[in-house]
């Protein structure tokens, strides 16, 4: 299929009998109902699921190897590789399969809330309530931009459609295929709305560093200041909880690119985790589901509507996507300065790492490709205990590029912006799982607080013997001693030997950077066996 081939088949959708155009959240919420594709809670969010498949695929997301791709993608199990004509194929057929729905809904829309760098997008979807979910999550385009907007990537979802793997050289019914070439990405057979958020992401990733643009999947606030902060961590670290913080406005939750001109949200929108959601412990979100928000998997009750956060019986990933017009202390638009902070997140259930310590710009190259956390229980299934994880960069299923790649960036970027770097434990302190007990959020807060208002710059330091790290020896709120993690323990002989065993980890972990140079390598652990 060549360019005007594909110019041709998009415009058959464009032409399509009955194609529904931008529709506001009213309408589209009226066409959800009517269709029965979701139920509207008490809340005004509508609520729909999933079927089977309750989170993404990522043995089913694969990237069209051409000239475009094949000498830059680092190939691999997260990128899977798919030759042009099975994307070319698979893409007529849900052309085709698309052309016959009553209905088929577009959106257009932006990436990238810096128009010095937004990548103009649109979404054609087989249901009406992914097209609400896209409009929460990408950056709405105001009635003059939807006149001249000219859409530079393409997403088709339909949902309904299942793909033959004798066929189709995918893994599953399932298939999210990305094209560089065509600028397109194909998504069938799930009808889990992340994919579709997630796989612009995947792209932008792709794109930005083209252009000297780091591209990252952290949360980031700006404070009374003007300073700026990011936030990096994976699941159950508190990057959701520790940058939602009434005094900071919110610049966004889970994507974000830092340019010569700052800081900037690559969405509009946030994807938020309802698991065991209240009004008490998260606020912020508890009240931005409202009408136009969307609800994935959260039981309602059956009389009231009201949703229950705390039922799991579809998934423990339930969702929210919401617009960030439903918070009320952010950014507007989702820009910023250049960060003055950067926190790492990570929740170690070993109870060794320091609750607090400040980084060199090698020791943070090391840590951001490190993405270390512990994967805590209900997370994923089958996981009972705590596990420790790694994943590069804080979001390695979404890296396109050699992780390197970003680190590299990233050194260049705190050099350039004298940048201070964290690392926070939000783990267990006094012993590892099961023994110990988890960080006191009130002084991870208090911990936040200081390195966010540049308290710990100079402070006094002591470095750890195993893990390298410089640990400021006082906080405002926290004890000294829960600064050192060997004081919390009550035999040091065990920690000594938890320690090691978790910088053991570290150091098999980063033997995978075989482009990462020895300042680096050596930025690590001091213990090595």
């Amino acid at each position: 299929m060549n360019a005007v081939e594909q110019s041709k088949l998009i415009k058959e959708l464009l032409s399509h009998h009955n194609l529904q155009n931008n529709l506001s959240v009213p309408q589209l919420v009226e066409k959800i109902l009517s269709r029965g594709e979701g139920t509207l809670s008490a809340t005004g969010a509508i609520r729909a699921t999933t079927g089977k498949y309750t989170g993404r695929s990522p043995k089913d997301k694969f990237i069209v190897r051409d000239e475009t791709t094949q000498d830059v993608i680092d190939w691999g199990l997260v990128n899977q590789e798919i030759d042009e004509a099975s994307f070319d194929n698979l893409y007529e057929k849900v052309i085709a399969y698309l052309k016959k729905k009553d209905e088929l809904y577009h959106f257009k829309g932006y990436a990238g809330a810096d128009k010095n760098y937004r990548l103009p997008i649109q979404v054609f979807n087989e249901y009406a309530w992914h097209n609400l979910f896209s409009r929460q999550l990408f950056i709405e385009p105001t009635e003059e931009e939807v006149e001249s907007h000219q859409s530079e990537f393409t997403i088709v979802s339909a949902p309904t459609y299942k793909a033959d793997p004798k066929v189709d050289g995918t893994n599953s019914e399932t298939f999210i295929l990305v094209s560089f070439k065509k600028r397109t990405i194909l998504i069938g057979g799930t009808e889990y709305a992340g994919e579709i958020k997630k796989s612009i992401f995947s792209v932008m990733n792709f794109l930005l560093p083209q252009r000297d643009i780091l591209s990252m999947h952290c949360s980031a606030n700006v404070g009374q200041e003007g300073d700026v902060a990011l936030f990096f961590g994976l699941s159950g670290t508190g990057k959701t909880t520790l940058s939602a913080d009434p005094y900071r406005r919110l610049i966004g939750d889970d994507e974000h690119g830092w340019s010569t001109n700052g800081v900037f949200n690559i969405e509009g929108g946030c994807y938020a985790k309802c698991i065991n959601l209240s009004k008490e412990k998260e606020p912020q979100i508890y009240e931005a589901i409202r009408f136009g928000s969307v609800l994935e998997n959260v039981i309602l009750d059956e009389g009231s509507r009201n949703p229950d956060y705390d039922d799991t019986s579809l998934t423990e990933n339930t969702r929210a996507a919401y617009t960030l017009e439903n918070i009320d202390n952010i950014v507007t638009p989702s820009v910023a300065g250049h960060p003055n902070t950067i926190i790492f997140l990570t929740a170690d259930a070993s109870g060794t790492l320091p609750p607090i310590s400040k980084l060199t710009k090698e020791q943070a190259m090391y840590h951001f490709l490190s993405g270390y956390t512990s994967k805590l229980a209900g997370t994923e299934r089958g996981v009972t205990e705590p596990q420790a994880t790694f994943s590069a960069c804080f979001g390695s299923p979404f890296l396109p590029l050699e992780p390197s790649t970003y680190a590299e960036m990233l050194g260049e970027k705190i050099d350039q912006y004298n940048t201070n770097v964290f690392l926070v434990n939000t783990g267990w302190t006094g012993g590892s799982y099961g023994t110990g007990k988890r960080m006191k959020l009130s002084y991870t807060r208090a911990m936040v607080h200081s390195a966010l208002e540049g308290e710990l710059n100079s402070a006094e330091t002591t470095k750890d013997d195993i893990f390298g790290l410089e640990i400021p020896m006082h906080v405002p709120g926290v004890p000294d001693e829960v600064l050192i993690p060997k004081k919390t323990w009550n035999d040091n002989e065990a920690y000594n030997k938890e320690a090691q065993a978790l910088a053991m980890k570290f150091h098999d972990n980063f033997k995978q950077f075989t482009h990462a140079g020895d300042e680096i390598k050596n930025a690590g652990p001091l213990y090595r066996g």
